[in-house]
């Protein structure tokens, strides 16, 4: 089974951030993280993931009164924003659990878990 994986970050910290300088606590997590990662690869349960470019840059497309809108940046203000997402391709919800939450022990951020819908979706 595949699941989606979201990552969510508070808006606030992502703002004061400096990309270019990443803080000695960021780094040791994201070193830990990908060393889990690695062990996920071995397994076959990681299939990719990525982070997103700040929130400002997004773009939403919608619908209204029947009409194509393009709006450039986020569609509302939030507290936490979408920072990354993974692909995890496991055994089942029970083994995505243990997995999302070793990695929010990792990276202590809010994760969300979604099925992505498939041949083997029940």
């Amino acid at each position: 089974m595949k699941f989606l994986i979201l990552g969510y970050t508070p808006a606030d910290a992502w703002d004061g951030t400096d990309p270019d300088a990443p803080s000695e606590d960021a780094l040791a997590a994201f070193a830990e993280y990908q060393k889990f990662e690695a062990e996920l690869r071995a397994t076959g349960e990681f299939v990719s993931a990525e982070g997103l470019g700040h929130p400002v840059m997004s773009t939403t497309v919608s619908r209204r009164d029947g009409e194509i809108v393009v709006t450039d940046g986020p569609f509302a203000e939030l507290k936490e924003v979408l920072a990354s997402f993974a692909v995890l391709d496991v055994s089942s919800l029970d083994r995505a659990k243990e997995i999302v939450a070793q990695m929010v022990a990792v990276l202590g951020e809010p994760m969300e878990i979604r099925p992505i819908m498939g041949d083997d979706f029940a």
